[in-house]
């Protein structure tokens, strides 16, 4: 039968999700935890593979197994073999056509930033930081350029292994909450570094050192030399994972930083 699980995970200290020789991978730690359980072999397939240091509130995973087992002892029996920084959510029979990648609609990635002259203390690895003034509004001008199908070399990292380039951004928003911004996006897909390296040009955007037209420029030169430098992993969370309703799958219970604050 196929499993499909929901995983949810901080990634400070991980190597991200797709395996490693370390074993220090997200992908790892579940693999061996399902494995433990099934009594047998166990493969993961995860949606999107996150990096070093990036975190996941809605991750979605699928294995095969023939060891018949409740929902609820997938969920309960790997979280106690699991570190604290990794919980599966909820776990459900589906469809063997069901694939976690290909069958997903969409990907959506949030960004948050401390903007603030000091360091965050509390939050380290939680949120990325800068510390000069940042201008919503210039940012949020320059975001509307994102929207819709673009090739986006300009922001692809060199491993890139991503047969294309072109995808279709659906949502691109910015948002303040005290302190933070927050970055919203969503895509059918997205290729190595995306969103960090859109993030750092719409950094150089909101500091002043680029007109908000500049991301438009920067697609259609689709020259990632051009763009800003890659930002820091620490404030990066897969938010969610879009799939077709007729797959059935749980709901997540809602845990991504400030979605309960008042934003403006």
């Amino acid at each position: 039968m196929r499993i499909a699980i929901g995983i949810a995970y901080c990634g400070v200290g991980l190597e991200g999700w797709q395996s490693q020789p370390s074993g220090n991978t997200v992908q790892d730690y579940l693999e061996r935890a399902l494995t433990e359980i099934a009594g047998e072999r166990i493969g993961a397939t995860g949606a999107g593979r996150t990096d070093a240091g990036v975190h996941a509130s809605a991750q979605v995973a699928h294995f095969d197994t023939a060891a018949a087992r409740p929902d609820s002892a997938w969920v309960r029996g790997a979280n106690s073999l699991l570190p604290g920084s990794i919980a599966v959510q909820w776990a459900a029979q589906v469809a063997e056509d069901f694939h976690a990648r290909y069958s997903a609609a969409s990907r959506s990635y949030r960004y948050v930033l401390y903007n603030h002259s000091v360091r965050p203390a509390l939050l380290a690895g939680l949120v990325g930081w800068f510390h000069l003034p940042l201008e919503l509004d210039r940012m949020r001008q320059a975001a509307q350029s994102l929207l819709g199908e673009h090739d986006f070399s300009s922001f692809r990292s060199a491993e890139c292994q991503a047969k294309s380039p072109v995808r279709v951004m659906e949502r691109a928003e910015i948002r303040a909450s005290g302190p933070y911004l927050l970055f919203d996006f969503t895509a059918n897909a997205f290729l190595h570094h995306m969103v960090r390296n859109i993030v750092g040009s719409l950094v150089y955007v909101g500091k002043g050192e680029r007109p908000p037209h500049w991301l438009a420029e920067l697609i259609a030169a689709r020259d990632r030399r051009l763009a800003a430098p890659t930002f820091a992993a620490a404030g990066l969370y897969l938010s969610e994972v879009g799939y077709d309703a007729h797959w059935g799958l749980p709901a997540f219970p809602r845990m991504m930083p400030f979605e309960t604050t008042a934003l403006r």
